[in-house]
């Protein structure tokens, strides 16, 4: 997807951004009573969302429906988004399908839940060791990336939009400390994606279990470790009333949600409110990926102030070498076996090699100073 595709639309991003900035999200029924037009209901386009968190999950289950807010209000109530929850789909993993087949025309859940459908799916949201959030929005956005990312869903009969990034997420939640790469062969831990896969490589016991079975798991020592996001998503699920060590991440350095869209549904979209969907993504893109800074912030002052056992530590030296090996392993199977994840991991890597000297000399730079004064 060209540059060109989404400055076309640079006017309906002014309003977007007004929707954010000063005014409250009005109802159907305000819509209809402050416009000088009636809408005809047969005019009105409905779809609904399949969404992969239940309805009160934090953070996330708000910036969906905000994606729908938005749309309904910059349409005037012309196009209508009506969100289904994992509770009532029942398919928290299964949105690419839901979607993909036409039963939703609307998805929203990160793509690397899709590795087994295609693999290249699970570069779209993060890589391990690689692209920070500012950075990966650079690749995204400007160096090829949503091309990249539009190709790959073509081919199954999808768009896919950026709706947000969770960025840098925590390693996990340990209930013994890691001090050598001895103490964590063995170990028994709930981590998903290409972090699971590279854990594996040096010795872990990697478990898949459901969100809802980890507090259980962890409290019953079926599993030793659990890996989740960060702390504005981890306080409530409790791991941090049972397990003292919180360790720093490694696997995924951002993580990219997107909604995805069936392509035969968007096509039958008019011109305006085709531009009205993707700047209502594009700017959940940034709403989402701003609350998760001030939300992590919130909640690991919380974390300081009523759980002041809990104890932050980074992986040993050792530990963290081989898993940078084998991420390489990893990564490199990847490339060889898949001509689109060599081309995206080719384009990842030639933007990170120029933009992490950027970021190290600004940034990292910084926060050392800061660090430094105090």
């Amino acid at each position: 997807m060209s540059r060109r595709y989404f400055l076309t639309t640079a006017a309906l991003a002014t309003g977007a951004a007004v929707l954010h900035g000063c005014s409250r999200r009005r109802s159907p029924a305000e819509l209809q009573g402050k416009s000088a037009v009636v809408i005809d209901p047969s005019k009105v386009v409905t779809w609904r969302l399949a969404s992969s968190w239940t309805a009160n999950f934090p953070v996330f289950a708000a910036s969906v429906q905000r994606i729908a807010d938005d749309i309904r209000e910059m349409s005037g109530g012309r196009f209508q988004i009506e969100v289904d929850p994992s509770n009532k789909h029942k398919a928290p993993l299964g949105v690419f399908d839901l979607v993909r087949e036409g039963q939703y025309e609307m998805g929203q859940s990160p793509a690397y839940y899709w590795k087994g459908k295609d693999p290249v799916m699970s570069l779209f949201t993060t890589v391990p060791f690689g692209l920070t959030t500012d950075e990966q929005s650079g690749w995204y956005w400007y160096g090829g990336g949503n091309e990249l990312l539009q190709k790959a869903f073509a081919k199954h009969g999808m768009l896919a939009f950026n709706a947000g990034n969770t960025n840098m997420q925590m390693g996990g939640w340990f209930k013994r400390e890691i001090r050598s790469i001895a103490d964590i062969q063995g170990l028994k831990m709930r981590v998903p994606g290409l972090g699971g896969e590279i854990y594996a490589k040096i010795g872990v016991q990697v478990v898949n279990i459901p969100g809802g079975e980890l507090y259980s798991a962890l409290e019953k020592n079926v599993v030793d470790a659990v890996e989740w996001v960060g702390p504005a998503i981890d306080i409530p699920m409790g791991f941090q009333q049972i397990a003292q060590y919180y360790y720093t991440g490694w696997q995924e350095p951002c993580a990219e949600l997107h909604v995805i869209v069936n392509k035969q549904s968007y096509d039958q979209l008019p011109a305006d409110l085709q531009a009205i969907l993707r700047i209502a993504c594009k700017a959940q893109s940034l709403d989402l990926t701003s609350e998760m800074v001030y939300q992590n912030a919130m909640a690991w002052e919380e974390i300081q102030t009523k759980y002041p056992s809990v104890q932050v530590r980074s992986l040993p030296s050792d530990v963290l070498a081989e898993l940078r090996k084998q991420t390489d392993v990893v990564l490199g199977e990847m490339a060889a076996q898949s001509p689109e994840c060599k081309a995206v991991l080719d384009s990842q890597r030639a933007f990170l090699k120029k933009s992490r000297k950027w970021t190290e000399i600004t940034t990292l730079e910084y926060l050392k100073i800061s660090q430094e004064l105090g």
